[in-house]
C-alpha cells in the first residue's frame, strides 16, 4: 500500500510536468466524463462482493459459480448500454458544452475513446476482483496492485521518450494499463480459485434480486459521482482547465492517501459479510467499531502532516504547482478524513440487503452538493467553495449513516457517535500541535520530518487514551508483552 501510494504521487508529478497544466486538466475532465459512468463499476463490484462472500460462507460452490456467471451476464448488458450512451450523448456534451481549446479538441476526442476502452475492461474485471476479495486472497490483490503501479512508471518513461502527442499517448497507455490489470485478475482466478467458470446462466428471480440491490446502491454511488466528477465538470463550465488541473492534483493526493484506508477495508469487507451470514452480530459490531478507528487513523495520520506542510510538499512534488492546488488539497484532505469512517457503516448495511431507505436518505444529502455549489458559483464565489460544501455534507453524513444502520441492525448508535466525535477531536488536537511545532522550526525540512514523526506518536497516544475501550487497550498490552 505504501509503495503504491508513493508511485501514484510520483506519477502525478511526472505526468503533470510532461503534459502541462492545460493538457493534464483536459485529460482529467474528459476522462472524468467517462468515469462518471464508473458508478456502475463500483455498484456492481459491491453487489458482487456481497453475494460472493455470502455464498462462500454457506459453502455452496455450485451456487457461487451460478452467481458469478449471472454477474458476468448482467455486467455485459450494462456495459453495452453505457457505451451507447457515451458514444452518443457523451460525444455531444464533449464537443458542444465543455471548455476545451479548439487546438486540443481532436486530442480530447481521441482520449475520450481510449477512456471508454479502459472503462469496458475495468467493468469486465469487477467480478474477478470481487471473487479474489471474497476468498480473502489479499496477497493476489496486493501483487496485482503493485503490477498496476509499476505499469504507471512504465507509462511515465514512455511519455518521456516517445515523440507523439503526449495527451493522446497518455490516454492510449492508460487504456493498456486497464487491459493488463483485467487480464491479471482473469488469469489468477482461472488458475487459483473455484467458482469462476463462465457459462450462460439466467435466473429471473436472482437477476431481479441483484438488479434491485444494485439499483438502490446505484443511488448512493451516483451521488458520489455527482459530488466528484459532476463538480469537476461544473468547475470547467465556470473556470478554465487550469482550475480542473489544480483540483485533479488535490484529488490525486487524496486518493493516494485514502488508498491506505481503502485497501485495509478491502480485507475487512468479507469478514463483515460472513459475520452477518453466520448471525454473529456481536462480532460484527466489534468489527464496525475497530475498523472505524483504524480507517480514521490511517487517513488522519498521513493527511494532517500533509495539510500543515502543504506548500512545501507540493513545491517539492510538482515542478509547477497549479493555482489553488494547495488550498484544494487541504480542503479535499479534510473531507477525506471525515469520509474515512463511512466504509465501516456502509458495509454492514449492504450485508443486511435492506438498503432502500439507507441510500435514499444518504443520496439526498450528497446530491445537494451539485445544486448548492452551482448557486454559490453563479453568485461569484471562488471554486474552493465546492470543497467546503463537500466537507460539511461529509460531516452530516457520518451521523446520518450511523442512525440509518441502527434501523436495520442491532447496533450501538450512541457508542459509535461518541467514538467518531473523539476521533475528530483527536485530529483537531493533532493539527493544532503539529501547526505550532512547524511554526517553531526555522527549517522547513526539519518541520516536515518532525510533524510526520509527531503525527504518528500523538495520534497513537490520544487514540489509545481517549478512544479505545478497556478491552481493546488490554488486548494491545497483551500483544506487546507477547512480542
Amino acid at each position: 500500500m505504501i509503495f503504491i501510494m508513493l508511485v501514484n504521487l510520483y506519477v502525478v508529478r511526472a505526468v503533470l510536468d510532461i503534459l502541462g497544466v492545460q493538457d493534464y486538466g483536459i485529460f482529467n475532465v474528459v476522462g472524468g466524463l467517462v468515469m462518471m459512468f464508473s458508478f456502475l463499476n463500483g455498484t456492481l463490484a459491491t453487489a458482487s462482493q456481497r453475494f460472493f462472500s455470502i455464498e462462500l460462507a454457506k459453502g455452496d460452490l455450485k451456487r457461487l459459480n451460478d452467481c458469478f456467471s449471472l454477474n458476468i451476464t448482467v455486467f455485459l448488458m450494462a456495459t453495452a448500454i453505457i457505451v451507447f450512451i457515451l458514444e452518443t450523448l457523451g460525444l455531444w456534451f464533449l464537443n458542444t458544452q465543455m471548455t476545451i481549446p479548439d487546438s486540443r479538441l481532436f486530442a480530447a476526442n481521441v482520449v475520450f475513446q481510449f477512456s471508454i476502452i479502459a472503462f469496458v475492461f475495468q467493468m469486465f474485471s469487477v467480478p474477478y476482483n470481487a471473487l479474489v476479495i471474497a476468498y480473502e486472497k489479499m496477497s493476489a490483490f496486493a501483487y496485482i496492485g503493485i503490477f498496476e503501479a509499476l505499469f504507471k512508471l512504465v507509462i511515465v518513461v514512455l511519455l518521456i521518450h516517445l515523440s507523439y502527442d503526449k495527451l493522446i499517448l497518455y490516454g492510449e497507455l492508460t487504456s493498456l494499463s486497464a487491459i493488463g490489470v483485467t487480464l491479471s485478475y482473469y488469469l489468477y482466478c482461472k488458475r487459483k480459485l473455484q467458482g469462476c467458470d463462465f457459462y450462460f446462466y439466467w435466473n429471473g428471480q436472482e437477476a431481479k434480486r441483484l438488479v434491485s440491490f444494485t439499483g438502490w446502491h446505484f443511488c448512493g454511488t451516483i451521488a458520489g459521482v455527482i459530488q466528484g466528477q459532476g463538480i469537476n465538470i461544473l468547475i470547467n463550465m465556470f473556470f478554465n482547465p487550469a482550475i480542473n488541473a489544480a483540483r485533479a492534483v488535490a484529488f490525486q493526493v487524496s486518493n493516494a492517501i485514502n488508498q491506505l484506508n481503502n485497501n485495509f477495508f478491502v480485507a475487512v469487507k468479507p469478514q463483515m459479510y460472513k459475520c452477518y451470514a453466520s448471525d454473529e452480530i456481536t462480532e460484527l459490531n466489534l468489527l464496525i467499531l475497530r475498523s472505524t478507528v483504524v480507517c480514521f487513523f490511517l487517513t488522519s495520520v498521513v493527511s494532517i502532516p500533509f495539510i500543515v506542510n502543504v506548500d512545501l510538499i507540493l513545491s517539492l512534488w510538482l515542478k509547477a504547482v497549479p493555482q489553488k492546488a494547495c488550498l484544494f488539497t487541504c480542503l479535499v484532505l479534510i473531507s477525506g478524513i471525515l469520509e474515512s469512517t463511512n466504509g465501516s457503516i456502509i458495509c454492514p448495511v449492504l450485508a443486511t440487503g435492506n438498503i432502500k431507505r439507507f441510500y435514499i436518505w444518504t443520496s439526498l444529502v450528497y446530491v445537494l452538493n451539485l445544486p448548492v455549489s452551482y448557486l454559490f458559483l453563479k453568485a461569484g464565489c471562488n471554486p474552493e467553495i465546492t470543497m467546503v460544501i463537500a466537507s460539511f455534507l461529509a460531516f452530516v453524513s457520518i451521523f446520518l449513516r450511523a442512525f440509518l444502520l441502527k434501523k436495520v441492525l442491532d447496533f450501538d448508535f450512541r457508542k459509535y457517535c461518541m467514538i467518531v466525535i473523539k476521533l475528530i477531536s483527536v485530529s483537531l488536537l493533532v493539527f493544532i500541535s503539529l501547526y505550532y511545532i512547524a511554526k517553531l522550526c526555522d527549517n522547513h525540512f526539519v518541520a516536515l520530518l518532525l510533524t510526520c514523526v509527531f503525527s504518528i506518536v500523538i495520534h497513537l497516544l490520544l487514540i489509545y487514551v481517549f478512544v479505545l475501550g478497556k478491552a481493546d487497550r488490554r488486548l494491545i498490552i497483551e500483544y506487546i508483552k507477547r512480542k
